[in-house]
Protein backbone atom coordinates (compact mmCIF):
# COMPACT_ATOMS: atom_id res chain seq x y z
CA UNK A 1 0.00 0.00 0.00
CA UNK A 2 2.79 2.26 0.83
CA UNK A 3 4.59 1.80 -2.45
CA UNK A 4 1.39 2.44 -4.55
CA UNK A 5 0.46 5.55 -2.57
CA UNK A 6 3.99 6.47 -3.30
CA UNK A 7 3.23 6.85 -7.02
CA UNK A 8 3.31 10.45 -8.60
CA UNK A 9 -0.14 9.09 -10.18
CA UNK A 10 -2.17 7.47 -7.79
CA UNK A 11 -1.69 10.47 -4.98
CA UNK A 12 -3.10 12.70 -8.42
CA UNK A 13 -5.71 10.98 -8.82
CA UNK A 14 -6.93 10.51 -5.07
CA UNK A 15 -6.45 13.87 -4.25
CA UNK A 16 -8.34 14.68 -7.59
CA UNK A 17 -11.33 12.29 -6.91
CA UNK A 18 -11.36 13.70 -2.80
CA UNK A 19 -11.25 17.46 -4.67
CA UNK A 20 -14.41 16.43 -6.76
CA UNK A 21 -15.92 14.70 -4.09
CA UNK A 22 -16.03 18.21 -2.02
CA UNK A 23 -17.28 19.95 -4.84
CA UNK A 24 -19.97 17.99 -5.31
CA UNK A 25 -21.06 18.33 -1.63
CA UNK A 26 -20.76 21.66 -1.35
CA UNK A 27 -22.84 22.08 -4.54
CA UNK A 28 -25.61 19.89 -3.13
CA UNK A 29 -25.64 21.57 0.06
CA UNK A 30 -25.65 25.17 -2.03
CA UNK A 31 -28.72 24.02 -4.39
CA UNK A 32 -30.40 22.25 -1.40
CA UNK A 33 -30.64 25.20 0.65
CA UNK A 34 -32.19 27.50 -2.69
CA UNK A 35 -34.42 24.68 -3.24
CA UNK A 36 -35.47 24.91 0.61
CA UNK A 37 -35.52 28.94 1.14
CA UNK A 38 -36.94 29.95 -2.07
CA UNK A 39 -40.59 28.58 -1.02
CA UNK A 40 -40.57 29.65 2.35
CA UNK A 41 -39.50 33.55 1.05
CA UNK A 42 -42.93 32.89 -2.04
CA UNK A 43 -39.83 33.21 -4.51
CA UNK A 44 -40.64 30.05 -6.38
CA UNK A 45 -38.87 29.15 -9.57
CA UNK A 46 -41.10 30.12 -12.33
CA UNK A 47 -40.43 30.47 -16.06
CA UNK A 48 -43.69 30.83 -17.44
CA UNK A 49 -43.45 34.77 -17.42
CA UNK A 50 -41.61 34.40 -20.58
CA UNK A 51 -44.70 33.54 -22.28
CA UNK A 52 -46.60 37.12 -20.83
CA UNK A 53 -46.59 39.92 -22.62
CA UNK A 54 -44.78 43.07 -21.97
CA UNK A 55 -45.71 46.55 -22.21
CA UNK A 56 -42.49 48.32 -22.29
CA UNK A 57 -40.71 49.59 -25.61
CA UNK A 58 -36.84 49.16 -26.44
CA UNK A 59 -36.82 51.63 -29.51
CA UNK A 60 -35.02 50.22 -32.76
CA UNK A 61 -33.59 46.38 -32.17
CA UNK A 62 -32.79 43.38 -34.74
CA UNK A 63 -35.57 41.35 -33.49
CA UNK A 64 -38.02 43.67 -34.37
CA UNK A 65 -39.40 43.53 -30.82
CA UNK A 66 -42.41 46.03 -29.91
CA UNK A 67 -44.48 46.76 -27.43
CA UNK A 68 -46.76 43.50 -26.94
CA UNK A 69 -45.23 41.03 -27.60
CA UNK A 70 -43.74 38.26 -25.26
CA UNK A 71 -40.68 38.38 -22.79
CA UNK A 72 -39.24 36.20 -24.43
CA UNK A 73 -38.69 38.50 -27.48
CA UNK A 74 -38.05 41.28 -25.55
CA UNK A 75 -34.97 39.23 -23.93
CA UNK A 76 -34.11 38.14 -27.01
CA UNK A 77 -33.58 41.79 -28.72
CA UNK A 78 -31.73 42.57 -25.98
CA UNK A 79 -29.10 39.71 -26.54
CA UNK A 80 -29.03 40.86 -29.94
CA UNK A 81 -28.51 44.26 -29.34
CA UNK A 82 -25.68 42.72 -26.77
CA UNK A 83 -24.53 40.60 -29.74
CA UNK A 84 -24.12 43.49 -32.02
CA UNK A 85 -21.93 46.21 -30.09
CA UNK A 86 -19.94 43.62 -29.09
CA UNK A 87 -19.03 42.07 -32.26
CA UNK A 88 -18.24 45.12 -33.73
CA UNK A 89 -16.39 46.67 -30.40
CA UNK A 90 -13.82 43.15 -30.85
CA UNK A 91 -13.53 44.19 -34.72
CA UNK A 92 -12.95 47.31 -34.03
CA UNK A 93 -10.40 46.80 -30.91
CA UNK A 94 -8.69 44.47 -33.07
CA UNK A 95 -7.85 47.21 -35.88
CA UNK A 96 -7.61 50.29 -33.83
CA UNK A 97 -5.12 48.34 -31.20
CA UNK A 98 -3.04 47.01 -34.14
CA UNK A 99 -3.28 50.44 -35.36
CA UNK A 100 -1.94 52.54 -32.12
CA UNK A 101 0.73 49.65 -31.47
CA UNK A 102 2.49 50.20 -34.36
CA UNK A 103 2.16 53.87 -34.27
CA UNK A 104 4.03 53.19 -30.86
CA UNK A 105 6.70 51.60 -32.52
CA UNK A 106 7.26 54.02 -35.04
CA UNK A 107 10.54 55.78 -35.89
CA UNK A 108 8.17 59.08 -35.48
CA UNK A 109 8.28 61.18 -32.77
CA UNK A 110 5.41 62.92 -32.48
CA UNK A 111 3.09 59.66 -33.39
CA UNK A 112 4.63 57.60 -30.91
CA UNK A 113 3.97 59.88 -28.35
CA UNK A 114 0.71 60.92 -29.52
CA UNK A 115 -0.09 57.24 -29.07
CA UNK A 116 1.19 56.88 -25.81
CA UNK A 117 -0.83 59.74 -25.03
CA UNK A 118 -3.64 57.70 -26.02
CA UNK A 119 -3.08 54.68 -24.34
CA UNK A 120 -2.35 56.08 -20.93
CA UNK A 121 -5.95 58.29 -21.22
CA UNK A 122 -7.76 54.97 -22.56
CA UNK A 123 -6.29 52.77 -19.65
CA UNK A 124 -6.28 55.04 -16.73
CA UNK A 125 -10.08 56.75 -17.00
CA UNK A 126 -13.01 54.84 -15.72
CA UNK A 127 -14.98 52.73 -18.78
CA UNK A 128 -18.32 54.15 -16.72
CA UNK A 129 -17.26 58.20 -17.31
CA UNK A 130 -16.07 57.42 -21.04
CA UNK A 131 -19.58 56.06 -21.84
CA UNK A 132 -21.11 59.12 -20.29
CA UNK A 133 -18.71 61.37 -21.93
CA UNK A 134 -19.11 59.97 -25.51
CA UNK A 135 -22.92 59.75 -24.93
CA UNK A 136 -22.92 63.39 -23.73
CA UNK A 137 -20.79 64.66 -26.27
CA UNK A 138 -23.02 62.79 -29.53
CA UNK A 139 -26.36 63.97 -27.88
CA UNK A 140 -25.24 67.74 -27.73
CA UNK A 141 -23.25 68.00 -30.80
CA UNK A 142 -25.45 66.29 -33.47
CA UNK A 143 -27.92 68.61 -35.10
CA UNK A 144 -32.11 67.72 -34.25
CA UNK A 145 -33.59 66.29 -37.30
CA UNK A 146 -34.62 69.28 -39.40
CA UNK A 147 -31.51 70.43 -39.27
CA UNK A 148 -29.88 66.68 -39.70
CA UNK A 149 -26.60 66.39 -41.69
CA UNK A 150 -26.54 64.36 -44.94
CA UNK A 151 -22.71 62.81 -45.59
CA UNK A 152 -23.49 60.61 -48.05
CA UNK A 153 -26.93 59.65 -50.31
CA UNK A 154 -29.06 58.13 -48.13
CA UNK A 155 -27.38 58.53 -44.79
CA UNK A 156 -28.86 61.07 -42.23
CA UNK A 157 -26.82 62.16 -39.22
CA UNK A 158 -28.82 63.66 -36.16
CA UNK A 159 -29.16 63.71 -32.38
CA UNK A 160 -31.78 60.78 -32.77
CA UNK A 161 -29.18 58.78 -34.33
CA UNK A 162 -27.82 57.49 -38.16
CA UNK A 163 -30.42 56.52 -40.08
CA UNK A 164 -29.22 54.89 -43.28
CA UNK A 165 -31.00 54.07 -46.42
CA UNK A 166 -32.63 50.40 -45.87
CA UNK A 167 -32.86 47.27 -48.87
CA UNK A 168 -36.05 45.31 -48.41
CA UNK A 169 -35.57 42.01 -47.36
CA UNK A 170 -36.28 39.38 -49.91
CA UNK A 171 -36.84 35.37 -50.01
CA UNK A 172 -34.00 34.87 -52.05
CA UNK A 173 -31.79 36.55 -49.90
CA UNK A 174 -32.49 34.03 -47.39
CA UNK A 175 -32.82 31.27 -49.78
CA UNK A 176 -28.80 32.56 -51.32
CA UNK A 177 -27.73 32.88 -47.58
CA UNK A 178 -28.89 29.51 -46.89
CA UNK A 179 -27.23 28.30 -50.24
CA UNK A 180 -24.21 30.24 -49.41
CA UNK A 181 -23.18 28.55 -46.02
CA UNK A 182 -24.06 25.22 -47.59
CA UNK A 183 -21.43 26.03 -50.06
CA UNK A 184 -19.14 26.89 -47.14
CA UNK A 185 -19.39 23.64 -45.40
CA UNK A 186 -19.10 21.63 -48.74
CA UNK A 187 -15.78 23.43 -49.48
CA UNK A 188 -14.53 23.13 -46.36
CA UNK A 189 -15.02 19.19 -46.72
CA UNK A 190 -13.54 18.88 -50.01
CA UNK A 191 -10.39 21.08 -48.92
CA UNK A 192 -9.94 18.69 -46.12
CA UNK A 193 -10.27 15.25 -47.81
CA UNK A 194 -8.03 16.65 -50.79
CA UNK A 195 -5.60 18.52 -48.56
CA UNK A 196 -2.82 15.94 -48.47
CA UNK A 197 -2.69 15.29 -52.11
CA UNK A 198 -2.97 19.07 -53.25
CA UNK A 199 -0.06 19.72 -51.03
CA UNK A 200 2.39 17.12 -52.06
CA UNK A 201 1.25 17.85 -55.68
CA UNK A 202 1.89 22.11 -54.70
CA UNK A 203 -1.55 22.52 -56.21
CA UNK A 204 -4.07 25.23 -54.70
CA UNK A 205 -7.44 25.57 -53.95
CA UNK A 206 -8.69 28.63 -56.10
CA UNK A 207 -11.95 26.94 -57.34
CA UNK A 208 -12.95 26.46 -53.60
CA UNK A 209 -13.83 30.74 -54.04
CA UNK A 210 -15.74 29.65 -57.05
CA UNK A 211 -18.06 26.64 -55.12
CA UNK A 212 -18.89 29.27 -52.65
CA UNK A 213 -19.67 32.38 -54.59
CA UNK A 214 -21.45 30.56 -57.72
CA UNK A 215 -23.92 29.14 -56.65
CA UNK A 216 -25.49 31.87 -54.13
CA UNK A 217 -25.13 34.47 -56.73
CA UNK A 218 -27.22 32.03 -59.09
CA UNK A 219 -29.70 31.72 -57.04
CA UNK A 220 -30.40 35.30 -56.47
CA UNK A 221 -30.50 35.49 -60.33
CA UNK A 222 -33.28 33.34 -60.51
CA UNK A 223 -35.38 34.35 -58.06
CA UNK A 224 -34.66 37.56 -56.65
CA UNK A 225 -36.67 40.43 -57.81
CA UNK A 226 -35.82 44.10 -58.33
CA UNK A 227 -34.67 45.67 -55.19
CA UNK A 228 -36.63 48.09 -53.36
CA UNK A 229 -34.66 50.32 -51.46
CA UNK A 230 -36.03 52.66 -48.08
CA UNK A 231 -34.86 55.98 -48.13
CA UNK A 232 -35.09 57.76 -44.69
CA UNK A 233 -37.96 60.86 -44.80
CA UNK A 234 -38.12 63.47 -42.35
CA UNK A 235 -42.16 63.73 -41.13
CA UNK A 236 -42.93 66.03 -38.46
CA UNK A 237 -40.01 66.27 -35.91
CA UNK A 238 -38.74 62.92 -36.56
CA UNK A 239 -37.03 60.67 -39.22
CA UNK A 240 -38.97 58.27 -41.21
CA UNK A 241 -38.17 54.81 -42.93
CA UNK A 242 -34.56 53.02 -43.54
CA UNK A 243 -32.78 52.02 -40.50
CA UNK A 244 -31.56 53.28 -37.37
CA UNK A 245 -28.55 53.12 -35.31
CA UNK A 246 -29.36 55.42 -31.66
CA UNK A 247 -26.95 57.33 -30.41
CA UNK A 248 -26.28 54.99 -27.34
CA UNK A 249 -25.72 52.56 -29.57
CA UNK A 250 -22.34 54.91 -30.72
CA UNK A 251 -22.03 55.78 -27.38
CA UNK A 252 -21.52 52.19 -26.11
CA UNK A 253 -19.11 51.16 -28.69
CA UNK A 254 -17.11 54.39 -28.89
CA UNK A 255 -16.42 53.88 -25.43
CA UNK A 256 -15.67 50.17 -25.03
CA UNK A 257 -13.30 50.69 -28.53
CA UNK A 258 -11.55 53.79 -27.20
CA UNK A 259 -11.29 51.65 -23.57
CA UNK A 260 -10.20 48.50 -24.69
CA UNK A 261 -8.17 49.50 -27.78
CA UNK A 262 -5.72 50.97 -25.39
CA UNK A 263 -4.99 47.37 -23.57
CA UNK A 264 -4.74 45.82 -26.56
CA UNK A 265 -2.52 47.90 -27.88
CA UNK A 266 -0.22 46.90 -25.01
CA UNK A 267 -0.56 43.60 -25.85
CA UNK A 268 -0.22 43.61 -29.54
CA UNK A 269 3.30 45.85 -29.25
CA UNK A 270 4.25 43.55 -26.70
CA UNK A 271 3.71 40.73 -29.13
CA UNK A 272 5.96 42.62 -32.14
CA UNK A 273 8.70 43.21 -29.52
CA UNK A 274 8.68 39.50 -28.29
CA UNK A 275 9.80 38.57 -31.83
CA UNK A 276 13.41 38.24 -32.10
CA UNK A 277 15.12 40.88 -33.83
CA UNK A 278 16.88 38.40 -36.07
CA UNK A 279 13.86 37.76 -37.94
CA UNK A 280 13.71 41.79 -38.64
CA UNK A 281 17.53 41.81 -39.93
CA UNK A 282 16.63 38.25 -41.77
CA UNK A 283 13.41 39.97 -43.81
CA UNK A 284 15.99 43.39 -44.25
CA UNK A 285 18.48 41.22 -46.15
CA UNK A 286 16.21 39.91 -48.60
CA UNK A 287 15.32 43.27 -49.63
CA UNK A 288 11.91 43.39 -47.41
CA UNK A 289 10.57 46.57 -46.40
CA UNK A 290 9.16 47.75 -43.62
CA UNK A 291 5.32 46.65 -43.72
CA UNK A 292 5.87 43.94 -45.93
CA UNK A 293 8.12 42.66 -43.05
CA UNK A 294 5.59 43.75 -40.47
CA UNK A 295 3.12 41.90 -42.41
CA UNK A 296 4.84 38.53 -43.72
CA UNK A 297 7.62 37.90 -41.04
CA UNK A 298 6.51 39.57 -38.01
CA UNK A 299 2.78 39.37 -37.22
CA UNK A 300 2.77 36.11 -38.02
CA UNK A 301 5.00 35.14 -34.98
CA UNK A 302 3.76 37.87 -32.74
CA UNK A 303 0.32 36.40 -32.61
CA UNK A 304 1.08 33.29 -30.56
CA UNK A 305 2.62 35.85 -27.97
CA UNK A 306 -0.49 38.58 -28.11
CA UNK A 307 -3.24 36.15 -28.40
CA UNK A 308 -3.66 35.22 -25.05
CA UNK A 309 -3.49 38.27 -23.60
CA UNK A 310 -6.20 39.92 -26.67
CA UNK A 311 -8.81 36.98 -25.43
CA UNK A 312 -8.65 38.21 -22.04
CA UNK A 313 -8.93 42.03 -23.53
CA UNK A 314 -12.28 40.49 -25.99
CA UNK A 315 -13.61 38.84 -22.34
CA UNK A 316 -13.50 41.97 -20.78
CA UNK A 317 -15.15 43.91 -23.67
CA UNK A 318 -17.93 41.56 -24.11
CA UNK A 319 -18.51 41.97 -19.93
CA UNK A 320 -18.11 45.79 -20.00
CA UNK A 321 -21.15 45.96 -22.56
CA UNK A 322 -23.20 45.59 -20.13
CA UNK A 323 -22.86 49.04 -18.59
CA UNK A 324 -24.98 50.89 -21.60
CA UNK A 325 -27.90 50.49 -18.83
CA UNK A 326 -26.25 53.42 -17.62
CA UNK A 327 -26.66 55.17 -21.05
CA UNK A 328 -30.14 54.27 -21.91
CA UNK A 329 -29.20 51.26 -24.72
CA UNK A 330 -31.50 48.40 -24.41
CA UNK A 331 -28.98 46.22 -23.79
CA UNK A 332 -29.79 42.32 -22.12
CA UNK A 333 -28.91 44.06 -18.82
CA UNK A 334 -31.59 46.94 -19.41
CA UNK A 335 -33.98 44.38 -20.81
CA UNK A 336 -33.97 42.60 -17.22
CA UNK A 337 -34.13 44.94 -14.90
CA UNK A 338 -37.32 46.86 -16.47
CA UNK A 339 -38.52 42.94 -16.54
CA UNK A 340 -37.81 42.54 -13.28
CA UNK A 341 -39.83 45.75 -12.31
CA UNK A 342 -42.94 44.75 -14.37
CA UNK A 343 -42.66 40.81 -13.29
CA UNK A 344 -41.25 40.93 -9.85
CA UNK A 345 -38.99 37.52 -11.43
CA UNK A 346 -35.57 38.84 -10.36
CA UNK A 347 -34.13 35.69 -9.34
CA UNK A 348 -35.12 33.95 -12.98
CA UNK A 349 -33.96 37.06 -14.46
CA UNK A 350 -30.47 37.21 -12.70
CA UNK A 351 -29.91 33.34 -14.02
CA UNK A 352 -30.63 34.47 -17.19
CA UNK A 353 -28.09 37.16 -17.28
CA UNK A 354 -25.34 35.26 -15.73
CA UNK A 355 -25.83 32.05 -18.23
CA UNK A 356 -26.29 34.55 -21.29
CA UNK A 357 -22.93 36.14 -20.01
CA UNK A 358 -21.07 32.80 -18.84
CA UNK A 359 -22.42 31.62 -22.48
CA UNK A 360 -21.16 34.38 -24.34
CA UNK A 361 -17.54 34.25 -22.06
CA UNK A 362 -17.01 30.60 -22.71
CA UNK A 363 -17.86 30.52 -26.77
CA UNK A 364 -15.26 33.53 -26.85
CA UNK A 365 -12.95 31.72 -25.44
CA UNK A 366 -13.12 28.77 -26.72
CA UNK A 367 -12.89 30.49 -30.32
CA UNK A 368 -9.66 32.20 -29.45
CA UNK A 369 -8.40 28.89 -27.55
CA UNK A 370 -8.94 27.34 -30.98
CA UNK A 371 -7.14 29.73 -32.98
CA UNK A 372 -4.18 29.99 -30.58
CA UNK A 373 -3.79 26.12 -30.95
CA UNK A 374 -4.36 26.39 -34.58
CA UNK A 375 -1.53 28.89 -34.62
CA UNK A 376 1.07 27.36 -32.31
CA UNK A 377 4.56 26.03 -32.98
CA UNK A 378 3.63 22.33 -33.71
CA UNK A 379 7.00 20.37 -31.60
CA UNK A 380 10.11 21.01 -32.62
CA UNK A 381 10.17 20.56 -36.09
CA UNK A 382 7.99 23.96 -36.36
CA UNK A 383 10.21 26.26 -34.31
Amino acid sequence: MTRLWRRPGVRAGVWQALLAVLIGAAVWWLAGNVATNLPRLKMELRWGFLAETASFELGDNLVGYRAGDSFTKAFAAGLANTLQVSLVGIVLTAIVGTLVALLRLSGNLLMSRLAWLYVEFARNLPLLLQLLFWHTLLVRLLPPPRAAWQPLPGLVVSNRGATMAQLEWQSAFSWALFVFVASLLLAAVLRHRRAGTHVRAGGRFGWLWWLCLLPPLLTLWLFAVPLVIEQPVLRGFNLVGGVTLVPEFFALLFGLVFCHAGFAAESIRAGIQGVDRGQWDAARSLGLRWWPTMHSVVLPQALRIMVPPLTSNFLSLTKSSSLAVAIGYPDLLRVSTVAISETGRAVECVVIILLVYLSLSLFTSALMNWYNRRIALKGASGA
